[in-house]
This record gives structure tokens, C-alpha cells and sequence, in this order.
């Protein structure tokens, strides 16, 4: 549905954001420079040869610069009033991917269209973005009004998770979690994000810290029944404000502490299981009678944050050593420095540290990376573009990169806060999200941070189907805060 009214047309590119369209073209031409220096070939030395990966960039760019422009042709009611049949097409798509796809180093994600390879998880994520935006403007919805309607956002952002990851495309799954900050802007409880970093602390640390033992159990399991101790006495103290029974908790906890700790100077051999369940038991059952007298909800999540914190420490070796794939242990084991085995998991992770370390502050200069050149990062002109900018470009260009991120993001914040419907701000919040999640994880991942799970960088790292789906992601919502200024005409 485009627009005919020439009027209208016009009024668009007057009421468009052109801050973020420069951002926008900054980062794709810096993409292509850094694609273009990462897969250089002396014998092709062309930019535009097509026939290289760099030249296939510019042609998509192009493309998508003719997506961006037939989008915001087009009426911005569009994308609400077909915004659950768009997501139900989407979901087939990445349905049929399962069964028909190629099978490209262990994952079906990839169509074959002709010479045109498509990754339909990129594409999910606008579709879901705006599934989420208009349940949200559905009538009086509201997150909190009832536990139904978190099951109903769940369901939107979990339908896909799960198709991508029947892909075996891990990577693209996780970054449909970056709607988490979404839920939590539109009114989630801040308890949820807590339990998740708490969920990750606790993961790390259990994994990480497997020696010495510390009371018959690793160092790991022991820090974190300490860290959970401390989580749960908070919690009453903060959440529960209860100050009465978080000190009597707390002066349980360190009796028990400095009686076990005398009992084992003398030679007594203490359980550590034993003594930290039992030890978290009794302060349940302690809270558990105290709150009749105060209110009830509030202490029975503090409990069963406790206690489902407990199950999940001794879910961490089963999930991690039976759930998680052989390469996907080895990729934590070196994200945390458990191990680091340079010739296999950790030689990408290895070389790109190099590659941004010897480019120093000011940079080799372009076309003069010698680890880039010389070709010892793989995927280095996808996912682990960003070690190629820090070679060649040096900290001064890592910083200028990361800066104009961070200026695209508190842009698109700006534009999401001065949206006067509940469909515009949450799709702008959806936007923000999936950029922030894939910047900060290719990033941590280039530079030995967060294990390897194969994000692309984006605007940046080779690739129609990331470039063409972000630049959809983006411009749609360019035409909602257009719509916007229209509607104030």
C-alpha cells in the first residue's frame, strides 16, 4: 500500500529523521570500508568488483537503500493493521526453513533463492517486533493487569526462539531475549531482570570455579550458596523491608558460618551440601512464619527466589555437561578462561585479540593489517568484522565505531520516548533492544568476552540478509515517527 498522494509523499521526507538516516549511511559506508579492507585481494584491489565480497556489499547496500525508500513511501498503517499476518508468515517461513534448508556447518537456516542465499531469523525479528508492538496497543492491555497477558507476550517472542533454534542456529535464538528490556519498560517487575543476572552470575561462577573443594564441594558451588545467602537477606531487607527478620536471618547465617568454620580448624569434617540446604532451609521455614504477621506475597518470592536459586546451582552441571553441545562447552570453557585451547574453540577469539592489540591506538593504517591480510581470523569479514577496524583504525577508530552506536541508540531512545501511541514506543523499544543485544555481544565476543555464537555486527558484517533486515527493522519505524510529525500537521 504506497501512498498517492504526491503530498504526502513529500511531507514524509520532510517529517523523516534525518539524524538517524546519517548515522545510518555512516555506519553501511564504514561497513563496506571494513569489508572491503578485510577481504582485500591484491589481484582484485576493486571495491565494486562483485565478484568479492566487498562488491556483493555495496550491491546491498543499494538494495537496501531502495528498501528504506520504498518504506517510507508506503502508509504507515500498514505495519499495524497486518502486523499478526506478517508475523504468521514469518513464522512459517522459519517452519518450512527447518525442513528444506541446506545443511551449512551443522545449522538449517539458510534459503536458496537462485544465487541468493536469505536467513529468515533476521526477518523474524521486525515481524515479532511488531507482533509484540500491537499487542501492546491492543485495548486496555496492560503487562501487569493479568498474569494471561504475560503469556501472551511470552508467546510471541518464544514461538520464534524455538523454530530458529530446531534451525540449530543458536546465535540468531538468543537475540530474541533482548525483548526481555522491552517487557520490562512496559511495566515488567525489575525483580525479573535481577533473577536473570542473578541466573548468569551464578552459571559463571559454577562453571568457572570447578577447584579447589571448599567443604567437600567446588569453589564455584560454594561461592554461589554464599552469593544466594546473601541475595536472600537483601531481598528481605529491600524488597520485603523488613528489617526485624533480614537481621535475624542474617545473624543465622553467620552463626551457622562461624560455627561450621570453627568446626572444621579443629578438625571436624563438615558436609557442604548439608550444611548450606540446611542452613537455607531453616531460613525459609524462619521467613515462612514470620510473614503471617506482615504481607504474604512478598515474602513467598523472596523464598522461592531463594530456594528456586538453589535448584537451579544444581541444574548448572547437568544443563551445562548434557544439554550444551560438545563445541558449545568448549566455546564457555574458553569465553571464561577455563581453557584455552588455541588451535580449536579459541583459536577465532585468540587471533582477534591479536589483531585489535596490535593495532595499538592510532591503527596500522588502512589496507596494512597483517593479521587481517594475511587472512589468520576467520570469519573475519562477518562476524569478527570489528577486529579488522581494530587493527587497521587502531583504538581511535574503535572508539569512533562504538561511538556512533551509541549515538544511533540514544537517537532511536529519543524517538521511542516522544511516540504518542503504545504501537510506535514499543516497536522503537524492540529496535533499541536487538541493536544493543547485538552490539554488545559481538563486541565481547571479538575481544574474548562472551563465547562465540556467531552475531554479526550490525551494519557492518557482510551479509544480505543481517544488512537488509536491520535496515527494515530501522526505516520502519523512521516511517511510524514520521507519521507522527504528519499527524501533528
Amino acid at each position: 500500500m504506497v501512498s498517492k498522494n504526491t503530498d504526502a509523499g513529500v511531507s514524509v521526507f520532510k517529517a523523516i529523521d534525518w539524524v538517524t538516516i546519517v548515522i545510518y549511511l555512516v555506519l553501511v559506508s564504514f561497513g563496506a570500508v571494513s569489508i572491503y579492507a578485510a577481504s582485500y585481494d591484491f589481484d582484485n584491489a576493486s571495491i565494486f568488483d562483485f565478484s568479492e565480497s566487498s562488491g556483493k556489499q555495496v550491491m546491498w547496500i543499494a538494495l537496501s537503500i531502495v528498501i528504506g525508500f520504498i518504506i517510507m513511501l508506503t502508509d504507515y498503517r500498514i505495519y499495524k493493521t497486518y502486523a499478526y499476518p506478517i508475523y504468521i508468515v514469518v513464522l512459517f517461513v522459519l517452519l518450512v526453513t527447518i525442513f528444506i534448508a541446506p545443511d551449512i556447518k551443522g545449522s538449517h537456516s539458510w534459503l536458496k533463492l537462485g544465487p541468493v542465499s536469505l536467513q529468515p531469523a533476521e526477518f523474524g525479528k521486525f515481524a515479532t517486533s511488531l507482533a509484540l508492538a500491537k499487542l501492546f496497543d491492543s485495548y486496555n492491555f496492560t503487562l501487569n493487569a493479568k498474569i494471561s497477558n504475560y503469556f501472551r507476550a511470552l508467546i510471541i517472542v518464544f514461538l520464534p526462539i524455538i523454530l530458529i533454534l530446531l534451525q540449530s542456529e543458536t546465535g540468531s535464538a538468543l537475540v530474541y531475549l533482548s525483548f526481555i528490556f522491552v517487557l520490562y519498560r512496559e511495566g515488567m517487575s525489575g525483580l525479573v531482570l535481577f533473577s536473570v543476572l542473578c541466573a548468569v552470575t551464578f552459571f559463571v561462577v559454577a562453571v568457572k570455579f570447578a577447584e579447589p573443594l571448599v567443604l567437600g564441594i567446588p569453589a564455584g558451588e560454594f561461592t554461589v550458596f554464599l552469593l544466594i545467602m546473601l541475595t536472600f537477606a537483601l531481598m528481605l531487607l529491600f524488597y520485603c523491608r523488613d528489617i526485624i527478620i533480614a537481621r535475624n536471618v542474617i545473624y543465622g547465617f553467620v552463626g551457622s558460618g562461624v560455627i561450621v568454620a570453627t568446626l572444621v580448624l579443629i578438625g571436624v569434617q563438615v558436609n557442604g551440601y548439608l550444611y548450606f540446604i540446611s542452613i537455607m532451609l531453616l531460613g525459609a521455614a524462619y521467613t515462612a512464619i514470620a510473614m503471617f504477621r506482615h504481607r504474604i506475597t512478598k515474602f513467598l518470592i523472596t523464598i522461592g527466589f531463594a530456594l528456586t536459586s538453589v535448584l537451579f546451582l544444581f541444574s548448572v552441571n547437568y544443563v551445562f555437561n548434557n544439554v550444551l553441545q560438545p563445541h558449545q562447552q568448549m566455546r564457555i570453557k574458553v569465553a571464561l578462561g577455563i581453557e584455552e585451547n588455541l588451535r580449536g574453540a579459541g583459536y577465532n577469539v585468540n587471533q582477534s585479540k591479536i589483531a585489535i592489540g596490535s593495532g595499538g591506538v592510532t591503527g596500522k593504517g588502512f589496507l596494512n593489517g597483517t593479521q587481517t591480510k594475511l587472512k589468520y581470523v576467520p570469519e573475519q569479514h562477518t562476524d569478527f568484522i570489528f577486529c579488522t577496524i581494530g587493527e587497521e583504525e587502531g583504538f581511535i577508530g574503535s572508539t569512533l565505531v562504538l561511538a556512533l552506536f551509541l549515538g544511533l541508540i540514544l537517537r532511536l531512545i529519543h524517538i521511542a520516548e516522544r511516540q504518542r501511541t503504545a504501537f510506535e514506543r514499543v516497536y522503537a523499544y524492540c529496535v533499541v533492544s536487538i541493536l544493543i543485544f547485538h552490539l554488545g555481544i559481538n563486541v565481547g565476543m571479538v575481544i574474548g568476552l562472551c563465547p562465540v555464537i556467531g552475531i554479526p555486527l550490525p551494519f557492518f558484517s557482510y551479509g544480505g540478509s543481517s544488512l537488509w533486515g536491520f535496515t527494515i527493522l530501522l526505516f520502519i519505524l523512521l516511517r511510524l515517527d514520521a507519521a507522527r510529525k504528519e499527524r501533528m500537521d
